[in-house]
């Protein structure tokens, strides 16, 4: 259970309030990630901007849910794999893609494959990548620019994950569907 204040729009510190307005017109709710991070403005700011850099990175919808999904489930958390899971439907990300990042098995195409096991060795090795890995997500038809939005959105995940791991952050009812533990 929780310890950590699910902030409104009212209980927050007056720095996190215009930007959990912002969760409210963009998400139709309060995520509580969101609702959470408000306790420390900074933190709800910096997320929600590398949210929005990563939304208009390089990648496309699936692509995006490749990393996202591929470091939410390496860090085994338990609100941003659902969360994920219906933003990817949002999205129009198949069914598919969402079960196979979910479910650790073989994504439907070889360059989202590459791009899975890209992120998470970037994960892994703390961005101490070899020059083979390089070559080969290069080869799979990635760019340099695609390494560095794999690193933006990495950011983002790092925030998020770690956030709910230490606040244990309730699933929100919207995504409670697409629950989720690691096999």
């Amino acid at each position: 259970m929780s310890t950590f204040t699910l902030h409104d729009r009212n209980s927050a510190p007056d720095a996190a309030k215009p930007l959990l307005e912002g969760s409210q017109k963009s998400f139709g709710m309060i995520p509580g990630l969101h609702a959470v991070m408000a306790e420390a403005p900074g933190l709800l700011e910096g997320y929600q901007v590398l949210h929005s850099l990563f939304l208009n990175s390089s990648f496309n919808a699936d692509e995006k849910t490749v990393v996202w999904q591929a470091i939410n489930v390496e860090h085994d958390c338990h609100y941003c794999v659902p969360a994920h899971t219906g933003i990817a439907k949002s999205m129009k990300v198949s069914d598919e893609i969402s079960n196979a990042l979910r479910d650790e098995t073989p994504l439907p195409t070889a360059k989202l494959e590459a791009l899975r096991d890209f992120t998470l060795a970037m994960v892994r090795q703390r961005g101490e990548l070899e020059e083979k890995q390089l070559q080969d997500f290069y080869d799979a038809g990635y760019t340099q620019q695609n390494v560095l939005d794999v690193i933006l959105g990495l950011s983002q995940k790092v925030m998020s994950n770690y956030t709910n791991h230490a606040a244990k952050t309730p699933v929100d009812k919207a995504f409670k569907p697409f629950a989720w533990e690691k096999k």
